[in-house]
């Protein structure tokens, strides 16, 4: 195993040998990464975790990868953090979870494997103030429950209603259907389980979140455009026989938390929901809740989206080739000897009764020169880029051109909207104002360039991406 260094990711990603490499989105030089786990803002940091494994690129041995970061702009690598335990409860992986303060302790709980393919409980971690050390002495905290009708279960999320410390899990029920589990967690160590809370029979949540599972379920509250706030419930839409292709993405309900009268415990009530991002390389977001507040946000557009309580970060996997994109195969991905991505840190908020995902005012620190402005018709743009389109109708983006083109991205931008488009060598990241992001992967060969084509009337500016000094 190959311990991370304490250097900049980003400024060692500028020297990878691989173009497709992302240069602007921390990640380990080498392995797998996939599901963000334990994101936290502590002690003026914000930390992200990661399942990772440094060895190859492929999807086994699951530990904890680290970077953390000051400003959600230069990141800094860290030592792994979690590895399976010989003879423990995690023997088989250190799989998702989150990390919080408990009583001021940083501390992990994450769903741990003994033996491959069997049930996964609730495994607690202390770290140190650093959140880089971290002691693992084996604790489970919940197993699986003894319901019957409960035949999976992972990926334990903790959120807090009126004063009091609760937890859900995502599960797979016996009829097929998809379900989370409430438990309370007035002690860390030992949850107590409260039964099934929500299943994807509830109307709402069976429109916009169908699935056999519900993973790496996230809940947390969110400003509502105008004033006021709701919750924002999120899950990734597991079915038999996905392996990482994950066709139906990651779902979300937007509603409303009470308290039941009798025994005051949550209850979560859908009004409406929808898809969380439009692209099919986008899984597993994680979003950790918090009062946000960025020195960044200048402008009239992200001052408003500056007072969101929550920040999410998603896992971009490795394209095998959609939509006329070309993908990479197992063999290619081995030989690069890394998989995965991490996506920006996005804004959460709701308007109008939608999700909207904005990138946070911070990653505009990457913009460098501009490389065209107020541009039309075709405009050719750099394998590490940031665009800004206004104006309306239909706008693509492809890679190469002749017998070799692929299409990668296409999509409207209305009067009054903007699409933000960010490149970074294989991952594309599209917000529309107003809308959720759409995440996609495409792959340059030697000498393809990137070009977008506008419609009359819409004009596009572009800035190369530079790390800052």
């Amino acid at each position: 195993m190959t311990d991370l260094a304490l250097v900049s990711s980003l400024a060692r990603a500028a020297t990878h040998p691989d173009p497709a490499f992302p240069r602007f989105h921390p990640r380990p030089a080498q392995g797998w990464i996939n599901d963000p786990n334990g994101v936290s803002y502590i002690d003026g940091k914000y930390h992200v975790f990661f399942q990772y494994n440094p060895d190859s690129a492929r999807h086994r041995l699951i530990q904890w990868g680290h970077v953390s970061s000051a400003d959600l702009v230069q990141w800094e690598e860290h030592p792994v953090a979690l590895v399976p335990q010989a003879g423990g409860p995690d023997s088989a992986g250190c799989w998702t979870g989150v990390v919080t303060l408990d009583d001021g302790v940083p501390t992990a709980a994450y769903s741990g494997v003994q033996d491959h393919g069997g049930h996964s409980q609730v495994v607690i971690a202390r770290g140190s103030s650093d959140l880089v050390s971290w002691n693992q002495d084996g604790h489970v905290a919940a197993s699986m429950p003894t319901d019957p009708m409960v035949t999976a279960v992972r990926d334990p999320f903790i959120f807090r209603f009126n004063g009091a410390r609760y937890a859900v899990q995502g599960a797979g029920l016996a009829d097929g259907r998809a379900a989370l589990l409430l438990y309370s967690v007035e002690d860390l160590e030992h949850w107590e389980y409260k039964g099934i809370w929500l299943t994807s029979s509830d109307p709402v949540a069976a429109m916009h979140a169908p699935a056999e599972i519900w993973e790496c379920p996230q809940l947390v509250e969110v400003p509502v455009a105008g004033g006021g706030s709701t919750w924002v419930m999120m899950f990734s839409l597991w079915l038999s026989g996905d392996d990482h292709e994950h066709a139906n993405g990651v779902g979300h309900l937007i509603g409303s938390l009470s308290a039941d009268p009798e025994t005051g415990l949550p209850v979560f009530t859908a009004a409406t929901g929808g898809k969380s991002d439009l692209g099919r390389d986008f899984y597993a977001p994680q979003i950790v809740q918090l009062a946000y507040s960025s020195p960044a946000a200048t402008s009239a557009a992200s001052s408003a989206a500056a007072f969101a309580s929550a920040l999410m970060w998603g896992w971009a996997n490795e394209g095998p080739g959609r939509d006329g994109r070309r993908g990479r195969t197992q063999e290619e991905i081995d030989d690069a000897g890394w998989s995965g991505v991490l996506t920006h840190p996005r804004l959460l908020s709701v308007a109008d009764g939608a999700l909207v995902v904005a990138p946070v005012p911070e990653v505009s620190a990457y913009r460098g020169a501009a490389v065209a402005s107020d541009a039309s018709g075709s405009v050719d743009v750099p394998a590490f880029a940031e665009v800004g389109v206004t104006g309306s109708g239909p706008v693509s983006l492809r890679l190469g051109s002749g017998a070799d083109e692929q299409p990668v991205y296409s999509g409207a931008v209305a009067a009054g909207e903007e699409l933000r488009i960010f490149i970074d060598a294989s991952l594309v990241e599209v917000y529309r104002s107003g809308s959720v992001a759409t995440t996609l992967r495409a792959y340059p060969l030697a000498g393809e360039a990137w070009t977008l084509d506008l419609p009359a009337g819409a004009t596009a500016d572009v800035w190369k991406l530079t790390l800052p000094r």
